[in-house]
């Protein structure tokens, strides 16, 4: 009791926010500070920069511990006493160590590690906290989670994120921070946390720190703050529409600017979720979200690192409201790859999901800039991207479709069949673009020969052009040998044009 009483007695040089955290201020030595963004950047009493590793995900501060005990367990104290001693648990567990040297503060850790599991144990149960244990939890969550990721040296020397052969790196410290994820995930999941005093604690800050996380090359902390950010979601709703802006200028600042983030994957997966908890009619904002951020997300060079998730996200906005597939599909086509084969190919396959929830009036709004980018990847060199686009006749929706509207798609898919099945290489797109030739003829005979008369008359044309066109490149030939040429060499240069070159 005599601790108790002495442990309240102000300090001189304490600063925390409540009486029960100052005790964390002497469990943390010189150089060890709560404050994660000033003990992440520099060694104690050296004022030197930490160097980065390639072993380590994260800047560790290398603080000098004097050395921490353990407390009771709480099965030793009476239940009166138990919220106390978990305060004073959690300011124990604000003492941060380096992971980078495995060999180091070996005691203090295990002690550390010990403590957290009791504390694991004990946000399980149904006691209800109080307002200093939530402060204190918090901070102690800040301490030891938020902190300074090094430069992602690989993301810089390969072409924005696109080798996916490199192997992940792996944080030293995980097995320690996935105790303090789980303590985090059970506090916050916890019947017995009032969300209206947490959300002051909790609050913007908090979670903007947390979103930070997301850039991590471990992809064991991105799973557990996946979990954990769609658990403050759900529990904290006056927090939503701050998470949901959050998390669009993360992507906004990779699509427009970096190009480079570890966590669009998760943060999307998280969307996908939010999505379809959306009410109908969809807000505005919620459109202007799809337009401005889903469509830009097909851009960048690393789409296929996220491309399931982005595509999920997609589909759950057609489902909630199938009117808005025009407007995905003329932003598909606008960012649509030129040259990048491989992304061709996912765009071809996220467009034949939209094309099967399409109705006919939003079909014919696009139907024309659609079939004339169709054509050009079936007359694709690269033989999947040919082929994939051909296998749109191997689904009936998507057939119904175009023979409803066969007579604005057939005069512009035609040429490209034409051009086809006259010289593309590959066997197996030769073989689908005859069946699907056979398929317009079925449709409507007198149509396709229409069209095919139309083609061979358009093609002695562009013959008899380029026969006039070589015939005058002949006379010009011939008209050149027969001038004398003066001097050595054929080009004159002006005295005037070589003055102002000089």
């Amino acid at each position: 009791m005599l601790k108790q009483f002495l442990s309240k007695l102000p300090r001189k040089s304490g600063k925390s926010d409540s009486p029960e955290l100052a005790r964390s201020n002497s469990c943390t030595t010189a150089g060890s500070t709560p404050q994660p963004h000033r003990s992440n950047s520099f060694n104690s009493g050296s004022g030197r920069p930490c160097a980065p590793k390639r072993t380590s995900s994260a800047v560790f501060p290398a603080s000098v511990v004097a050395g921490i005990e353990p407390l009771l367990p709480f099965k030793d104290v009476p239940s009166s006493e138990r919220m106390n001693l978990f305060v004073s648990k959690v300011s124990l567990c604000c003492v941060t160590f380096d992971f980078t040297d495995p060999a180091k503060n070996l005691i203090e850790k295990d002690v550390k590690r010990q403590t957290l599991l009791e504390l694991l144990d004990f946000v399980s149960g149904s006691v209800r906290f109080s307002e200093p244990a939530i402060l204190a939890m918090c901070r102690m969550c800040a301490v030891n989670l938020f902190r300074v990721f090094p430069p992602n040296y690989r993301s810089t020397s390969s072409n924005g994120g696109e080798n996916d052969d490199d192997e992940p790196m792996f944080d030293p410290a995980w097995p320690h921070l996935q105790i303090v994820y789980d303590v985090l995930l059970k506090f916050i999941t916890s019947s017995c946390l009032d969300a209206k005093v947490a959300k002051k604690y909790i609050d913007h800050s908090f979670i903007l720190r947390l979103l930070d996380l997301f850039d991590s090359e471990d992809p064991r902390e991105r799973d557990c703050l996946k979990t954990i950010l769609h658990r403050v979601y759900g529990k904290f709703m006056v927090h939503r529409p701050f998470i949901r802006k959050a998390i669009s200028n993360i992507f906004y600042r990779f699509v427009f600017e970096t190009e480079k983030h570890n966590g669009i994957a998760e943060l999307l997966e998280i969307f996908g979720s939010i999505i379809s908890g959306f009410a109908l009619p969809l807000k505005e904002e919620h459109k202007i979200f799809l337009w401005r951020v889903l469509i830009p997300l097909h851009k960048p060079k690393s789409l296929g690192v996220y491309f399931q998730q982005l595509s999920f996200c997609v589909s759950q906005f057609i489902e909630k409201e199938p009117k808005l597939c025009s407007t995905v599909v003329g932003g598909l086509l606008k960012y649509w790859p030129i040259t990048n084969s491989q992304k061709e190919l996912m765009f071809l396959g996220e467009l034949e999901e939209i094309l099967e929830a399409i109705n006919m009036v939003e079909f014919q709004k696009v139907t024309v800039p659609l079939f004339w980018r169709i054509g050009y990847c079936i007359n694709s060199f690269h033989f999947q991207v040919a082929e994939r686009a051909l296998f749109f006749w191997n689904n009936d929706q998507i057939v119904n479709l175009i023979a409803h509207n066969r007579h604005v798609i057939l005069p512009i898919i035609l040429p490209a069949l034409e051009k086809n099945a006259q010289n593309h290489w590959n066997h197996a797109v030769l073989n689908l673009t005859i069946n699907v030739r056979k398929m317009f003829m079925e449709m409507d005979d007198q149509l396709f020969m229409f069209c095919h008369t139309h083609f061979k008359e358009e093609e002695v044309k562009l013959s008899v052009l380029a026969e006039k066109r070589k015939e005058a490149w002949k006379r010009l030939e011939n008209a050149a040998s027969r001038q004398p040429i003066t001097g050595n060499t054929a080009v004159l240069v002006t005295p005037l044009a070589t003055s102002i070159a000089y």
